[in-house]
């Protein structure tokens, strides 16, 4: 039970230093040196292991490309640029909508037919994130449209989701540690262009911080914490810990960025989360059938 609740709260943090990150330094530029930091603490640790296993991974570097782009270049880089435009409270509940949109996206490449529970659980969903992004009114979203930093948060999750789709649809024989160490290099390469074409923005005492927990806790340990935590539990229990995110973002969030949780927060967020819940559900026999 620690390990993915340990998981999910160092997630919860992040989306505040996301928020923290966008008001002193550039978004591809934390982006990009979150994930060179990463890399190079993974290099001596994984790097020997890539070169035995070089002949079992150059066939998959296409899709390791593929997933390093959704899962770390897109992911993330568009979380960082949604931060400036929009709360973390909105952050952290948008993506706990990654099981919903996974869920649906697997009916689509995989062919997976949702459970009527997925269905009435993505309706309230849409329903509960109406009312938050509407500011309690759904009518004025469609009225005056929504935030673009929640828009950006939008597609962040959906490449996510896209992502974990992918990689139940390409399963390969590469470690896991293997397989995360090649993906970051990837994201690397795509982030570069960015990087070099952002506005200058050296690390000093105001962003070093928030940089070096981003490349570590998030980024490796983090990751770590899950997959042990689905190791224990299996992924269907572990999943459910994912609904803590949200809470503990905005908990954080109100307790750090003096982010005041409204009442279509909670309104909009815990029908969103129910929905997502409900989705995720499935009846012991239904389960064990599957």
């Amino acid at each position: 039970m620690l390990f993915p609740l340990s998981a999910v709260l160092i997630w919860a943090v992040n989306m505040v230093v996301t928020k923290l990150a966008a008001s002193v330094i550039e978004p591809a530029v934390i982006g990009f040196y979150r994930w060179v930091l990463a890399a190079l603490v993974l290099t001596p640790f994984i790097l020997p292991g890539v070169w035995q296993a070089r002949r079992t991974i150059a066939p998959n570097l296409g899709k390791l490309a593929v997933l390093g782009a959704l899962g770390t270049a897109m992911y993330q880089g568009l979380m960082y640029v949604a931060a400036t435009t929009t709360t973390a409270t909105n952050m952290g509940i948008i993506t706990a909508m990654v099981p919903l949109i996974t869920i649906i996206l697997g009916s689509m490449v995989l062919r997976e037919r949702p459970a009527p529970t997925a269905v009435l659980g993505g309706a309230l969903s849409l329903l509960g994130l109406s009312v938050l992004l509407g500011e309690g009114d759904p009518a004025r979203l469609l009225a005056l449209g929504g935030n673009v930093g929640d828009a950006l948060m939008g597609l962040a999750a959906l490449s996510y989701a896209l992502y974990g789709v992918l990689l139940r649809r390409w399963p390969m024989a590469v470690g896991v540690w293997q397989s995360l160490y090649i993906q970051i290099l990837f994201g690397i390469a795509l982030q570069l262009p960015s990087y070099l074409l952002a506005p200058s923005s050296p690390l000093n005492a105001a962003n070093l911080p928030l940089v070096l927990y981003a490349a570590v806790f998030p980024s490796l340990f983090a990751p770590y914490l899950w997959m042990q935590g689905v190791r224990y539990l299996g992924p269907n229990r572990a999943s459910v810990f994912l609904n803590v995110m949200p809470v503990g973002t905005v908990a954080i969030a109100a307790a750090t960025l003096g982010e005041v949780p409204h009442v279509y927060h909670v309104t909009g967020g815990l029908m969103a989360l129910a929905g997502v819940s409900l989705a995720q559900w499935r009846p012991r026999g239904a389960a064990r059938a599957g």
